[in-house]
């Protein structure tokens, strides 16, 4: 039985899908969420001369998390499931390492996510996130398909 389940989310479809499966069951197993947005630094750029340029770029990263964590706090409550949020920024090291560290902070016992499911060339290029939990997580790890993902392997089925 789950009680504390971990949930990071970006605001998109796929991050979507990921908290509606995690807001599912939470109220089967009665459990308590915490949704996590992570702002990822290690991607801006270091130059001393970008300094304005980067701290602009930053608060409009921390201003666009509050309103996706606001919006899915906002869903949450409306299905009745009680909720902790918080945004963690990653200066170094990949979003996972920083997801699987609020995993062992918060003492989830599940971690529920939204996976693009990418494949081939474009994985060894990009490399996944979601794969990296999974390869790093000291708890189980949901992993929910992108929409458009999940649509199609249901088409080819039918």
């Amino acid at each position: 039985m789950y009680q504390r389940i971990l949930v990071p989310i970006d605001g998109s479809p796929t991050s979507d899908r990921g908290l509606k499966e995690a807001v599912r069951l939470a109220k089967e197993q009665r459990a308590r969420l915490c949704l996590i947005h992570v702002i990822d630094q290690s991607v801006m750029p270091t130059l001393p001369s970008s300094g304005l340029y980067v701290r602009t770029v930053l608060e409009a990263m921390r201003r666009s998390g509050e309103i996706v964590l606001q919006h899915a706090m906002n869903a949450v409550k409306a299905e009745g499931v009680d909720a902790d949020s918080r945004m963690v920024e990653n200066f170094m090291g990949r979003v996972a390492e920083a997801i699987v560290d609020e995993a062992g902070k918060w003492r989830a016992d599940l971690i529920v996510m939204g996976t693009h499911g990418r494949r081939g060339v474009s994985h060894l290029f990009l490399g996944s996130d979601a794969e990296m939990v999974v390869r790093m997580s000291d708890v189980p790890v949901l992993l929910v398909r992108a929409p458009a993902t999940a649509e199609a392997r249901q088409a080819a089925a039918a």
